[in-house]
Formats: C-alpha cells, structure tokens, sequence
C-alpha cells in the first residue's frame, strides 16, 4: 500500500446502484486494484453475485464470494463481513455497509442513494468519522452524461 486511504463518496442521483457499481470495479481491476464489495446482507451479495455475471452480454466481471471458495484468488470479492481474504486494496461500501478498518486499503468508496434520505445521513456520518480519522476525503456526483464529478 502507498501510502494514506483515500476515502470517495459516490452519491447516486440518475443512476442505481446496479449500473454504476460494474464500471466502478472495471476502472479497479484496471488500476491492477482487487476488490471488495462489502454489502449489508447475504441476500444482497447473492444478487451482486448475478449481477456481474449478467451485467454486460459480451463480459463478466471475474469475483467470487465466500460460498464460491478460493476467496483468497479472487480479483473481486463480494461479502457481508469486514473480511479482506483478496488483500483488497480498494473496498465498496454499498447499501450503508459499515468498515471500521480503512487503513488497510488504497481507497475506501461509499456508495450511496441520493433519494433515499436514511442513506444520505449514514454518508454524513461517515464523511464525519473519515475526516476526525484524518483521512483523505472526497465527495463525487454524477453529471447528466453519466461522468463522475468531484464536488469536494
């Protein structure tokens, strides 16, 4: 790791959770970044599960979970846990998931619902504990093409 986490905070507006979070991972492995996407049930990482096996008719998205085994090789993992067994060095954090230990990864994302008002006060707070922990903090939109902006 090189240095001090960086901690994003994605507010979701015109898009879901769904189209935006595939891209996200894409630019990850990209950076030659594992990762791991820390939901908030097991329902949910069984449907992230689908969803980057399904998202794209001409792609996939390579990840596991623990069910699948081998957590430990996978380039992306999804869970309900703060475990790491990829050595992640990028973590998602959707659907309010909760990381108490962010100084061990690259980058930190928080991904959130701009509509839904409970999720915008959990951002908040973790904005608050990320910046009193001395991290770098930044916080991101999307324009109306899609492009993420940073707006602090």
């Amino acid at each position: 790791m090189s240095g001090e986490t960086e901690v994003f905070f994605y507010h979701l507006e015109n898009r879901t959770l769904e189209q935006v979070l595939p891209a996200l991972l894409e630019r990850s492995l990209e950076r030659g970044w594992r990762a791991a996407v820390q939901a908030t049930s097991q329902e949910r990482v069984d449907a992230l599960n689908t969803l980057l096996w399904t998202y794209r008719e001409d792609s996939f998205l390579p990840h596991g979970a623990d069910a699948d085994g081998s957590s430990e090789s996978q380039p992306i993992y999804l869970t309900d846990t703060d475990a790491n067994p990829n050595a992640a060095a990028v973590r998602f954090l959707v659907d309010g998931a909760r990381l108490d230990l962010a100084a061990e990864y690259e980058r930190v994302v928080h991904i959130f619902d701009g509509h839904d008002a409970d999720a915008v006060a959990r951002a908040r707070e973790a904005w608050s504990v990320a910046k009193e922990r001395g991290l770098s903090v930044s916080y991101w939109q999307q324009d109306e093409n899609g492009r993420w902006q940073q707006k602090a």
